[in-house]
């Protein structure tokens, strides 16, 4: 049992609180104090806000930011920070309080936020909640694979492969899906705010059109590679939707699981650099958000290049501000360029609406 005291007010309640409570009565006493304090700078500063839309991860929420654009009375907060992974992310009072104050909730879906159900409870939410995976055919763990029968009774990698109920849930690395998320995120937060309906369309009609620019260019590029020269080895298992949708054969990755907080095992690392030699590639690409010091190792064993630090790719989590992955596009062409590289290929101009 933990000890707990709530101020409220001038009073003071001291009672004993299973620990599981804790983030619930702080998101409470933070409201009630916001409550009595609402006056001020901190009133004229929301006073104008008539939607409130919390968005889950980096990706989510940038999409998400482009819909919305400077429409007037809406704020969108971001839950899960640049670089930082939405497999271990662990809500903070502050975001349990935003979360709880919101009128919109935007979510990636799949079973990534694994620690959604509890971060709604604790918080109070009881607003829209809009699944950005609707309309998203979703791919197992088997999909994009190299050597897909041989590991087809490996039981050890089936779990591994599968630790997401649904399947797999990085939906937005590739474009096509991108845009059918904006889509849906569209749609429905005009149907949680008729008032700024129209400002949604037009903003969603103006990046979507720049998302399938995005999507063209990267086709123009890999393309023009040569089928069997596109192979990818990367820090976790988070591209399968980006190999699905650019005829890349996906040879593995370093932590054999969707979840990058997963470790690789002896034999696992082993059978990577040994699919590495067998099939040609030339590098092992390390995530942003993870530690590079197993991908480090296994390109050292097999004799390849690895791309880490500013060259690693942007996986899990966008970028801070400033940085190559700060937003979705942003993100996506740093990693063509990065895997054009890797392969040889310069690639062609970015379109100059990209840029």
């Amino acid at each position: 049992m933990v000890l707990t005291i709530i101020i409220i007010r001038r009073s003071v309640l001291i009672v004993n609180t299973p620990k599981l409570l804790l983030p619930a009565l702080a998101v409470s006493a933070a409201l009630v104090l916001a409550g009595c304090s609402a006056s001020g700078s901190a009133a004229s500063e929301n006073s104008d806000t008539d939607l409130k839309v919390v968005a889950t991860t980096t990706q989510i929420a940038d999409l998400t930011r482009n819909i919305v654009g400077e429409t007037a009375g809406v704020e969108v907060t971001q839950l899960i920070q640049p670089n930082q992974s939405a497999h271990s992310y662990d809500p903070s009072v502050a975001d349990l309080t935003a979360l709880g104050a919101a009128d919109v909730l935007v979510i990636n879906g799949v079973g990534l936020e694994e620690w959604l159900d509890d971060a709604i409870e604790a918080s109070g939410f009881d607003g829209v909640t809009i699944d950005s995976d609707e309309g998203i055919t979703i791919l197992d763990g088997e999909a994009g694979h190299e050597d897909e029968a041989e590991h087809a009774d490996d039981e050890a990698a089936d779990e591994a492969e599968h630790d997401h109920d649904g399947g797999n849930p990085h939906i937005w690395t590739a474009v096509a899906n991108a845009e059918t998320m904006v889509g849906t995120i569209a749609a429905r937060l005009a149907g949680a705010s008729s008032t700024h309906a129209a400002d949604f369309e037009a903003n969603q009609t103006a990046y979507t059109a720049q998302l399938a620019e995005l999507d063209g260019w990267i086709h123009e590029n890999i393309d023009a590679v040569p089928a069997a020269e596109r192979l990818l080895v990367s820090n976790h298992d988070a591209f399968g939707y980006f190999t699905d949708a650019y005829g890349i054969t996906y040879v593995g990755s370093v932590i054999p699981s969707f979840d990058d907080n997963a470790e690789p095992s002896a034999a696992e690392i082993d059978d990577l650099v040994a699919a590495i030699s067998a099939t040609g590639v030339k590098a092992v690409f390390s995530e942003a958000s993870i530690n590079p010091k197993a991908a480090d190792t296994i390109a050292s064993e097999a004799g390849v290049a690895v791309y880490s630090g500013d060259d690693a790719l942007y996986g899990d989590s966008l970028g801070p501000a400033g940085s190559d992955g700060a937003t979705y596009i942003a993100s996506q062409l740093h990693n063509v360029r990065l895997i054009l590289q890797s392969w040889g290929v310069t690639p062609s101009a970015v379109p100059a609406d990209l840029q």
